[in-house]
């Protein structure tokens, strides 16, 4: 069994606009159903605290950013493409095992016009 891996993350969010809505309550969602280990999950209102943006160098809202584990990533939207979401937060990726990805691969349309 391998050891849980602990989650710190951010959300950047301008307000309550329609945008920040929807990135938190699916952030929530995902966090609800995806998420097999340890979590901490920080929501910054850049209009009340413009600093912690600043420092963070953040640029839009909303922003997630996975602090831990490593690698830092950053999801700019209203993280309604689940898929891109969990690929960014490496939970994707962990369930395809090497055979899916060398299957696919075997099967692109490219390998087939070489032949």
């Amino acid at each position: 069994m391998s050891p849980r891996k602990t989650y710190i993350l951010k959300l950047y969010v301008a307000g309550n606009t329609p945008n920040s809505m929807r990135a938190l309550s699916t952030l929530r969602e995902i966090l609800k159903t995806e998420f097999k280990g340890v979590y901490a999950l920080k929501v910054i209102d850049v209009l009340k605290k413009p600093q912690l943006a600043e420092e963070d160098k953040i640029l839009a809202t909303p922003t997630l950013a996975k602090i831990l584990p490593p690698p830092v990533r950053r999801i700019i939207g209203d993280l309604s493409d689940r898929e891109r979401v969990l690929i960014g937060l490496d939970l994707l990726f962990e369930e395809l095992s090497e055979g899916d990805f060398f299957s696919s691969v075997s099967n692109s349309p490219s390998d087939k016009s070489k032949s």
